[in-house]
This record gives structure tokens, sequence and C-alpha cells, in this order.
């Protein structure tokens, strides 16, 4: 029998509470669940803060953060699944930047917890308790965690400069206020 030790279960508890939070929000944006938009509804919002199309950056969070998360949760494929949930939270932070830090005041705390966590799991792997430990690491090489954050990392820096892109020129032509 094999002794686990305390990295081990830390790093269990991690995937856990962090993949369980990340597949519930992917569902809500997915199924609707847990009082979630779903696609429909989802992708109106995404729309409305300039990820566009809306139903296909719904779709992409959603699956993002429910297969990001379960994968996470079992410890399979870590270096993407981490990968995957940083990148859907880094959108995140990206849309809740502008309202400053905490979470109280509408700000990126959160979502960028989540993300450094999927980041910091990705890295450090997901130990011996897990699926990925059981099926020798197949699916969790050295290299597949540069690749997989460098991957995210370009793809997610596209989607959010296309969406700094498009909320620039909607405010085009805008004219503020001259005097407050």
């Amino acid at each position: 029998m094999t002794c686990y030790d305390r990295r081990d279960l830390g790093l269990l508890l991690l995937r856990l509470g962090t993949g369980g939070v990340l597949a519930a929000h992917g569902t809500q944006k997915l199924f609707g669940w847990f009082g979630g938009g779903g696609i429909e509804g989802t992708g109106q919002f995404m729309d409305s803060i300039g990820y566009a199309p809306g139903k296909v950056s719904a779709a992409a969070a959603g699956v993002a953060e429910t297969g990001g998360g379960l994968l996470l949760a079992l410890g399979l494929a870590t270096p993407a699944a981490g990968a995957a949930a940083a990148g859907a939270m880094a959108g995140a932070s990206a849309v809740h930047a502008p309202n400053g830090f905490f979470n109280q005041e509408g700000g990126f705390e959160y979502a960028a917890s989540l993300g450094l966590t999927a980041a910091g799991l990705a890295v450090s792997g997901p130990g011996r308790l897990s699926l990925d430990h059981l099926l020798g690491h197949a699916v969790d090489r050295r290299w597949m965690v540069p690749a997989a954050l460098g991957v995210t990392a370009a793809v997610t820096a596209m989607a959010v400069g296309a969406r700094s892109r498009r909320l620039r020129k909607a405010r085009e032509g805008e004219q503020g206020a001259l005097f407050e």
C-alpha cells in the first residue's frame, strides 16, 4: 500500500475545490444549472460585454470551465485542464478589471484567484492521488505544461484583444459630458 504525504492530500483538496467550483460555473453557462443562463442567456450576456459571437463565447467559456474543472478534480490531463480553466478566468478577469480588485465591488479578485489556482495546479501537477498518476502520467508530461499554458495564453490574448477592440469601436463617436 502506498503512503500518501501531505502534499498529495493538499493537491487533492485544491483540485477538488477549484475543479468543483469551476465545473459548477461552467454548467451554469452550458446548461443553465444552479441559476445560470444556459447557452442562450449567457450568449446574450457575452454579446453585451463584447465577447462575440455570444453563443460561441458562452460555449467556449462553459466548456473550458466545466471540462477544465472536472479534469482538475479528477487529476486527469492536468496541464491542459489547468490551462483551459486559467484561460477562461483570464477572460473573466478582463471583464471585471475596470471595477478594481475586490469582488464585493465587482472586481476581478474571484476570477483571478480561480485562474491562478488552476494555473498553479497545471504547473505543480496533480499529485499521487490522481488519475494522471494512476495512468502513468500519459497525458501529464513535462512538455505539456508550457505547451498548454502557451497555447492558452495566445488564444486568451486574441479573445480578450478582440473584445477590447470591439468595445473601443463601440465607444467611438460617443461624446462624454463636457462638464460634470
